[in-house]
């Protein structure tokens, strides 16, 4: 699907879709759920069907190729529930979605990473002047592009970044079209092996403080019928980031759980652990606490929005920025969790 770096969500598809896709649900038990490739613990429970089991819906799982076609899914009213990360949430918020962000993936740390290709003659972030870097637009790998680029002194119109999703950069870059590219496993796992990383997500949030995370948001007309059902899938998702960070080495490459993750994100089961080592998963109760979900205006994620949003819009990428992004944030849930 093709998208522009000024993608807009149109108000109609919003309207429309709230009243066809949302309001006909409304009153079943039934819930749409979009992902993406991400290497998360929390595959396995789609593969076992966990969240089936504990709440008694039907659960329909939408893989979608970026995190702006996730937030134009949640718009439309085409999916329920959907992961992305935090730029295209601050994205969408500032255009008007209704959604809320109510559980956190992931803590990226150096699960994402601007990695050049072998012989393309990049070494730092200051050889980037005319080259091409391949990365889904309105991302967080998005965002931090930017983010190092200008940190660098780097004018980022001075760089040919292009739009492509996770899929589309591994063939670009196997063919020699793009220079470099700023993703996430199992996309990444694979360029490192003819690349060389110039720098993480983790060591651009430690240098410039602004951060990025992986989340969960649902549209606020499906929480509004919905109550239990939430508490229950974050009780899931709570319990499937414990079974890893409680037993670590047990999740082993011929590992049902591995396994499960490298069948639904589409990694190679030998990299899936490495892979999950780069990310933090945070537990319940320090994401129902000020440093995640908590804590209305001051939350970090709250914080965190706010600041991608305002970068965005310095880089034209979005119009408007809100004055509060906590009118996206909801703890109600993971307060719950145990």
């Amino acid at each position: 699907m093709a998208t522009t770096r000024r993608t807009s969500i149109q108000a109609a598809a919003l309207a429309v879709g709230m009243a066809l896709g949302l309001g006909a649900l409304a009153q079943t038990r039934e819930v749409v759920i979009g992902y993406q490739d991400m290497v998360v613990p929390w595959r396995h429970a789609q593969e076992t069907r966990e969240v089936e089991k504990r709440t008694g819906y039907k659960v329909t799982y939408r893989k979608l190729g970026s995190g702006a076609e996730v937030v134009r899914a949640l718009a439309s009213g085409a999916i329920h529930i959907g992961e992305a990360g935090s730029s295209p949430f601050a994205s969408a918020l500032s255009q008007g979605v209704p959604i809320e962000v109510f559980w956190i993936l992931d803590n990226i740390n150096d699960a994402e990473a601007l990695v050049a290709r072998n012989g393309a003659g990049v070494n730092q972030l200051s050889d980037f002047k005319g080259k091409k870097i391949g990365l889904p637009f309105v991302s967080t790998t998005h965002f931090h592009a930017l983010v190092a680029l200008q940190d660098a002194g780097v004018d980022p119109k001075g760089v040919q970044i292009l739009n492509l999703r996770p899929p589309e950069i591994l063939a670009a870059w196997e063919r020699g079209d793009i220079d470099a590219t700023f993703v996430w496993d199992p996309v990444l796992a694979k360029v490192k092996n003819s690349g060389k990383v110039i720098v993480t997500s983790g060591q651009i949030a430690a240098k410039t403080g602004k951060a990025t995370f992986d989340g969960l948001a649902v549209t606020k007309a499906f929480a509004k019928e919905h109550d239990a059902f939430l508490a229950q899938f974050v009780q899931v998702l709570a319990d499937a980031d414990k079974s890893y960070t409680a037993n670590k080495g047990a999740w082993t490459a011929d590992s049902a759980p591995v396994q499960s993750v490298a069948k639904w994100s589409g990694a190679e089961a030998p990299t899936v652990p490495a892979s999950l080592a780069l990310y933090a998963f945070v537990p319940p109760a320090e994401q129902a606490s000020n440093q995640w979900l908590g804590g209305g205006k001051d939350s970090v994620v709250a914080k965190s929005l706010a600041a991608t949003a305002a970068f965005l819009k310095e880089q034209g990428t979005i119009q408007n920025v809100l004055p509060d992004y906590s009118v996206g944030v909801n703890s109600a849930w993971v307060r719950r969790a145990k």
